[in-house]
């Protein structure tokens, strides 16, 4: 009987550690299968090159069209196009490549025409691009992406003329002001008003005028990106209706 019992726990105590290792070696066995797996390795090793390469193209892409634009201007053809390749790259691969993209189109407009030009690239149209992508990738309205857009282009241009006016010597806001007195002169004598504007009058009415001109820049934009990019396959948030029916654009 005591056999009996012994050899029945002999055979307990040797089978019990193969059913508790059973769990252990399954485990180990698809740590080793996920290891082994090159499928699971495929989507993560092709990506960073592809993101790559199309986060250069597209920063050479915006940096051409400057570079064309600067040299042969075909009015505002081109312009439409300055912020619209940054956008795609942030509609495609996010914001580090977004900025990526826009800090290499400083770069090689540096090489190509000097910092100064380069710089007048970045600020505003490089951040723009940046924000405009942003917006449109979180479907923001388009009333939200043109306001900022607007405001981002208005602090630029102010931002090119300080730094034109740096480099020159002269205080050039002083021309547009001169340009915007006489219109508004024209103006009120047409109206048939003898009052003269005062200085500061002048100066709200020139930063209204380029904040509404910025206004009309965007909504362009954003008129090009919602017909050329919904074609590469990046869309952007739908126009409202009345701007659906204006250009007969179908969902």
């Amino acid at each position: 009987m005591s056999d009996f019992l012994s050899a029945d726990a002999a055979s307990n105590s040797g089978s019990s550690p193969s059913k508790n290792n059973e769990p252990e070696t399954a485990a180990i066995s698809d740590l080793a299968g996920d290891r082994t797996n090159p499928a699971q390795e495929k989507p993560a090793s092709g990506e960073a090159p592809l993101r790559l390469v199309e986060t250069a193209f597209l920063a050479s892409t915006a940096s051409l069209i400057w570079l064309v634009n600067y040299y042969f201007p075909l009015g505002p053809l081109l312009r439409v196009f300055f912020p619209v390749p940054i956008a795609l790259v942030y509609l495609r691969w996010g914001n580090r490549a977004a900025w990526m993209a826009t800090l290499v189109s400083g770069l090689l407009l540096s090489v190509l025409m000097g910092p100064t030009r380069s710089i007048l690239y970045v600020m505003p149209f490089g951040i723009m691009g940046v924000a405009l992508g942003g917006l449109w990738r979180r479907k923001a309205s388009w009333s939200v992406s043109i306001s900022l857009g607007a405001l981002i282009g208005t602090v630029g241009f102010f931002f090119r003329f300080w730094l034109l006016s740096a480099l020159v010597g002269q205080n050039l806001w002083i021309y547009i002001t001169a340009q915007v007195t006489e219109m508004v002169e024209w103006v009120f004598v047409k109206l048939g008003w003898l009052s003269v504007p005062s200085l500061d009058t002048i100066g709200a009415i020139a930063a209204g005028m380029i904040l509404v001109n910025n206004i009309v820049y965007l909504f362009v934009v954003h008129l090009v990106a919602l017909l050329l990019l919904g074609r590469l396959g990046n869309p952007i948030p739908l126009p409202p209706r009345w701007v659906q029916a204006l250009i007969d654009y179908d969902e």
